[in-house]
């Protein structure tokens, strides 16, 4: 990896050796390039970590389509849909307005985006001492703490784009079949596509938030580690 070094001095006299510092000056491209390299080459656990963020994200744009589906059924008023609602376990009394999700439901997504959170931070500070050798070099080549603190956002980001979009894809296809084969094709119908399209996007912004506050803690770690102490690390 060619890094270009500049130098950049506090005074302005050459004479003053002490006084100069050196630091690794790269543009937003390159480490993007760097993160693509290091994702493909770790190409195994980077799946692993977007299949545990796929599942969980999957299951939380079915929860919001599904919903979505039981709000557009809601407003035909139709006496065998709503009873079709209530065996599915929707509250959908007479003056009901907006199915929403269930209280089990609800704690269902919330454990799965938990269980999701711990995967990703223990991938990642397994990844973090895979790769000591390597932050040891590029520190000792001159990288700042920021430049590898940015190394693993992007490559959080990247996970948590390609994850959160899948899954949230997946979710909402799976709860729209599942709509179709349990209510009709009145489900297609009577939904509002904008507030599914809504659901899907909310839903793969919580997977990118997810992925980044899983590598948060892990790219403290590795950034903060000190040239010496990486270098020393057995392999």
């Amino acid at each position: 990896m060619r890094e270009e070094i500049h130098t950049v001095s506090s005074q302005p006299s050459p004479i003053k050796g002490p006084d100069i510092a050196r630091q690794v000056v790269l543009p937003f491209r390159k480490s993007l390039e760097i993160s693509m390299k290091s994702l493909r080459v770790r190409f195994f656990r980077s799946l692993i970590t977007t299949i545990t963020l796929v599942l969980a994200v999957a299951f939380l744009g079915f929860v919001w389509v599904s919903t979505d589906l039981a709000d557009g059924l809601l407003r035909t008023r139709d006496p065998g849909v709503l009873q079709a609602l209530e065996r599915v376990g929707y509250d959908v009394g007479p003056g009901t307005t907006s199915a929403g999700s269930s209280a089990k439901d609800r704690w269902i997504v919330a454990l799965s985006l938990l269980v999701c959170v711990v995967g990703i931070v223990n991938a990642q500070l397994m990844a973090v001492t895979e790769r000591f050798r390597e932050i040891g070099t590029i520190k000792c080549l001159g990288a700042l703490d920021s430049f590898v603190l940015r190394l693993f956002l992007l490559e959080a980001g990247m996970q948590g784009l390609a994850g959160g979009s899948m899954g949230a894809v997946l979710g909402g296809l799976v709860a729209l079949m599942n709509g179709l084969f349990r209510y009709g094709f009145s489900a297609w119908t009577e939904i509002s596509w904008m507030a599914v399209g809504r659901s899907l996007g909310l839903a793969a912004l919580v997977g990118c938030c997810l992925s980044f506050l899983g590598v948060l803690y892990p790219a403290i770690v590795a950034a903060r580690m000190q040239p010496v102490e990486a270098m020393r690390a057995e392999e």
